[in-house]
């Protein structure tokens, strides 16, 4: 095994901002937090975006090497539970934000943070999966868990992002009738293809009305954007309905009434996927691998190499990317 690998690298400049390059680094000067894996696959989430762009609430400190998701294989551990060959992910803690990421051919991680790769799963599978497909399965089965596909519709806000374009796939081969938003009119029949049976546009979970109660129109939401949508989408919850949200690409601020909550008990949960507990992990991994297994995926993956990344992060932060973008890390080690 080299010493030497090649990963993408963020600094900051006085001058320039952030700036992005491809660098060699020592494995010797990553963490040593216990479980080295050869990264095979990573694949870009919003966060890895905001970490490369500065946002210090992700990431304090640069250089850094963003990358939240790792699919690969074990190279050396201290820990039994692993061993060198073994394949695994690891996604979510810390991973991307302050600790070297995915965006690289090798990571050093605690033990605590992987998880074996799933049966049924190639690694490549496992990262068009990814933090996205992960956060839609954590969603989708708590909608599960309050409604039935019976219960009546179920919106999917942020509709061809990667999050929301699983939760559309698994909410439809669970039986739900999905609502998709979005602002992007060309996806419109990609979403219907996908499983959606309505799809609406952006405009229409905005109400600039400043009512406090809309008319009932879901039983259910699984909400990604976070600010007057999610607002919106919770003032037209039918009783007893439930909406999950994941994201803040509108705004974090949530300025709304308790009306919808005492009065038609409608239910908000918050999906913090990074910080999921192993056991809870392991569940959702198992279900994503087995009975939320997506077939049919190719046509909305994009694969890329180690030095596309930047440009596609930036197309993320513009809302001009859909889909699930991977990254593949075994054309460094070919």
């Amino acid at each position: 095994m080299t010493d030497k690998f090649k990963a993408l690298v963020v600094e900051e400049s006085e001058k320039a901002g952030f700036i992005h390059s491809i660098q060699e680094r020592n494995i010797s000067d990553l963490p040593q937090n216990g479980v080295l894996i050869r990264v095979h696959y990573s694949s870009l989430n919003y966060k890895d975006a905001l970490s490369a762009s500065g946002n210090k609430g992700i990431t304090r400190k640069y250089p850094h090497t963003p990358g939240i998701d790792v699919a690969g294989v074990v190279e050396t551990s201290n820990s039994d539970n692993f061993k060198a060959g073994d394949k695994v992910i690891c996604t979510g803690y810390d991973l991307g934000m302050n600790t070297p990421g995915g965006f690289a051919e090798y990571v050093n991680v605690p033990a605590e943070w992987v998880l074996p790769l799933p049966e049924n799963l190639s690694m490549r599978e496992a990262m068009v999966i990814g933090t996205a497909g992960f956060t839609a399965a954590i969603g989708v089965s708590e909608i599960a868990h309050h409604i039935q596909p019976e219960d009546g519709p179920v919106l999917v806000t942020g509709a061809t992002g990667g999050v929301g374009i699983v939760a559309v796939k698994l909410l439809a081969k669970s039986g739900y009738h999905v609502a998709a938003s979005t602002g992007k009119t060309e996806w419109h029949e990609l979403l219907l293809r996908i499983g959606a049976k309505d799809v609406i546009g952006r405009e229409d979970v905005n109400d600039q009305s400043d009512r406090a109660m809309l008319s009932t129109k879901w039983m259910g939401a699984f909400d990604t954007v976070g600010g007057n949508t999610l607002a919106t989408v919770l003032k037209s919850i039918k009783y007893g309905g439930i909406v999950t949200n994941c994201g803040n690409v509108a705004s974090p601020k949530l300025d709304i009434t308790v009306f919808p909550f005492i009065l038609r008990s409608v239910r908000l949960i918050g999906i913090a996927a990074a910080e999921t507990p192993m056991a809870k992990r392991a569940e959702i991994w198992r279900k994503l691998s087995n009975e939320y297994r997506l077939e049919d995926m190719e046509y909305l993956v994009k694969e890329i190499a180690l030095d596309a990344v930047s440009d596609e992060l930036s197309l993320m932060l513009q809302g001009r990317q859909g889909g699930r973008v991977i990254v593949n890390l075994q054309a460094l080690q070919q």
